[in-house]
């Protein structure tokens, strides 16, 4: 069985349910989305609770652990022997309004990171902003745990944190410890460690309609995991590695997950031999060719001749 060939493999969305989300996910993706706020699209899944099932060929229906328990080393490559679980989830989301402020434990706060669970570093790619859209990544320059403890019991803890005015193509990297929130009409896509683990600090008031009751905190969880001094969090400038045949932009580039835009309109090569690469397209359309056989790509956020594509990839 592990001797089939595999193909480029198409996943379907796992739309979430979330207070803050909107609907704007049915125009990015293809396919109804549910009634209410969606806040997330899960992409590429490997989760026991919300699992990733091929879209296409063959292994339709499969989920993506079964792919990885059955294809591993054609799926992983080299990195088959060190991977038992995808080590990334993929996601977009639509913020109609603010996500808590909240923040992530690191490998160096393993006693608050639950069994089965990792570390979360994790990354945003803005597609859409409005004017009042908002991202906070960060503490500012003097903030300690006593002030940030003050801000918080007086409703200023804003005033504590790094705001940028979001605009489409922004990278923002937002490393594990890195007190974090985004909202007011801002869609993005987001890649991060495979983890659901979020300590939520401060919840802007938010109710809960499915249950008429404020979304609880995790105050004392989160300060222990808040890295006071890490300075690598926020805005990221693109790095071009290459104009021709496509431009390429390398994002970001840590040791959790590595991520390019390619943005062109001539035919141009993606992936690698060897590795896992995941491909998102976030504007355009085309196909692509793999062993004779093409598939379509496509994705018409917006009417281009274009095409801008998302490549996701595992350091070795």
């Amino acid at each position: 069985m592990n001797r089939i060939p595999l193909y480029p493999l198409r996943f379907e969305p796992i739309f979430q349910y979330r207070l803050w989300g909107g609907r704007r996910l049915s125009s990015l993706l293809s396919g109804p989305i549910p009634e209410g706020p969606v806040g997330e699209a899960w992409i590429l899944s490997d989760r026991e609770d919300h699992p990733s099932r091929v879209a296409n060929g063959s292994q339709m229906g499969r989920t993506l652990g079964e792919i990885m328990e059955r294809f591993q080393e054609q799926l992983m490559g080299t990195l088959a022997a060190r991977l038992q679980r995808f080590p990334l989830l993929l996601k977009f989301l639509d913020a109609t309004e603010m996500l808590s402020v909240q923040v992530h434990p690191s490998d160096e706060h393993q006693k608050l990171i639950p069994k089965g669970e990792t570390s979360k570093t994790e990354a945003w790619v803005v597609i859409e902003a409005q004017r009042g859209s908002r991202i906070y990544a960060g503490l500012q320059p003097g903030t300690t745990d006593s002030n940030l403890r003050h801000a918080l019991a007086s409703g200023a803890i804003a005033d504590r944190l790094v705001g940028i005015d979001p605009k489409p193509g922004d990278a923002v990297f937002i490393p594990a410890g890195t007190v974090h929130t985004l909202g007011n009409d801002v869609v993005v896509f987001e890649v991060q460690q495979n983890s659901d683990v979020t300590f939520r600090l401060y919840d802007w008031g938010h109710i809960d309609k499915k249950t008429g009751r404020l979304r609880p905190l995790q105050v004392d969880q989160a300060f222990a995991s808040i890295d006071f001094g890490d300075g690598t969090r926020g805005l990221v400038t693109p790095t071009i590695e290459a104009t021709r045949p496509v431009e390429r932009e390398r994002l970001f580039d840590c040791a959790q997950f590595r991520l390019w835009r390619l943005h062109g309109k001539a035919p141009f090569s993606v992936g690698a031999w060897g590795v896992p690469r995941v491909i998102v397209c976030i504007q355009g359309s085309g196909n692509i060719d793999s062993d004779g056989a093409t598939y379509a790509v496509d994705r018409a956020f917006l009417p281009s001749d274009e095409v801008i594509l998302l490549e996701i990839a595992i350091p070795e």
